[in-house]
């Protein structure tokens, strides 16, 4: 395949992508971001108190 074939089928297939509006853009940005807090926070607590049962459970 030559290389102007391959940009010209880009340019093509380009024309069928359907980009997110701004409002959209920004509202799952912000959407991603909190979810990523909630885990973190999760996870971080777990931690914790996995932490805590085996600093007892080794301290028994």
């Amino acid at each position: 395949m030559k290389i102007g074939n391959f940009l010209s089928e880009v340019k093509t297939e380009m024309t069928h992508v359907a980009f997110p509006t701004k409002r959209q853009a920004i509202l799952f940005t912000v959407l991603v971001v909190v979810l990523s807090v909630f885990v973190a926070i999760y996870l971080g607590l777990f931690d914790y108190i996995f932490k805590l049962g085996v600093e007892r459970l080794l301290n028994i």
